[in-house]
């Protein structure tokens, strides 16, 4: 990870927000799927993020792309990044609690490791990167439990779908690199969007019946927590942190989610995890944190003075 800033206040408040803003999300589309199908909820999700963020390219005067390739692009980069995770992380949450399915979110990074080595020649697998990957898929492994991984039932494939959603995002990331660089993040978060609204509508439509807003009231207001706030909003906090702090220190968000999800989930709808999905955590999080480097770094130094003075 090269790009590591020093972290001001503001940006670790406003981290500490995006995490929990994401943490929450995964309690309130639990909460909507009580009533609604995951494509329906996914379709919510897309829609109304999409409106509000074209809202913000209006306000904002960001001038629209001509090329009809960066409109190609948002259709690929929205399947990649909104409909196939979002739905599949939908449909896992019906059968896994909502914390677990934040601990296998948090393995995106892990993904994103393997996804950069092998389609850029800039982040090539290091020791230290290899020896992170392994952490972290030891990390899920043991979240998923040993003995899961002998059956294929449905909380089993529930997981395998929230595992694959998370490495839908990393492809979704060198996606956004070969073919979205130089775009205003409004704007690509717009387009993206909009490219995934088109396949989520029609989709949920036509598998799940209407879309409809005559919903209960936690149900709508589950919505516009994870599609305005947790969706258009936090898209707009994470690129304001990107500036801020960089990208080597965003991969701290990814360890702030599972804790408030799991706590939400706990609080909120009684759900519990078993010791080996804390485990799991942990392992993962040891892994993500030798992938940023910054300890590993700190540890080299010393380990080369030592050698010297021996």
């Amino acid at each position: 990870m090269t790009d590591q800033k020093s972290i001001s206040g503001r940006a670790w408040a406003e981290m500490l927000l995006l995490g929990a803003i994401w943490g929450g999300s995964f309690l309130s589309i639990r909460i909507a799927l009580d009533e609604i199908g995951p494509l329906t909820a996914v379709a919510h999700r897309t829609g109304w993020a999409m409106l509000a963020l074209w809202g913000v390219v209006a306000l904002r005067r960001i001038p629209l792309p001509r090329d009809l390739r960066i409109w190609g692009a948002f259709l690929v980069m929205g399947l990649l990044n909104n409909v196939i995770p979002f739905g599949l992380m939908a449909w896992g949450q019906l059968h896994i609690a909502s914390g677990l399915t934040s601990i296998f979110n948090a393995a995106t990074a892990i993904f994103g490791v393997l996804a950069a080595a092998l389609f850029f020649a800039d982040e090539r697998m290091t020791a230290r990167r290899a020896f992170g990957v392994a952490l972290g898929f030891a990390g899920v492994v043991t979240a998923i439990g040993l003995d899961n991984l002998h059956s294929f039932d449905l909380q089993s494939l529930a997981q395998l779908a929230v595992l694959a959603g998370a490495a839908s995002y990393a492809l979704a990331s060198v996606w956004a690199r070969k073919h979205l660089g130089g775009l205003h993040p409004a704007l690509a978060a717009a387009g993206m969007l909009t490219g995934s609204s088109l396949i989520t509508l029609p989709l949920a439509w036509t598998v799940e019946g209407p879309i409809t807003l005559a919903l209960a009231p936690d149900t709508l207001l589950a919505i516009a927590y994870y599609a305005i706030i947790a969706t258009a909003g936090a898209y707009l906090l994470y690129y304001r942190v990107l500036q801020m702090a960089g990208s080597g220190n965003l991969m701290i968000v990814t360890l702030l989610i599972p804790p408030v999800a799991i706590t939400l989930g706990a609080w909120v709808r009684d759900e519990t995890l078993g010791p080996n999905a804390y485990a799991g955590f942990g392992l993962l999080a040891l892994g993500l944190i030798v992938l940023d480097g910054r300890v590993w770094k700190r540890i080299r130094p010393r380990t080369s003075e030592q050698s010297d003075h021996a």
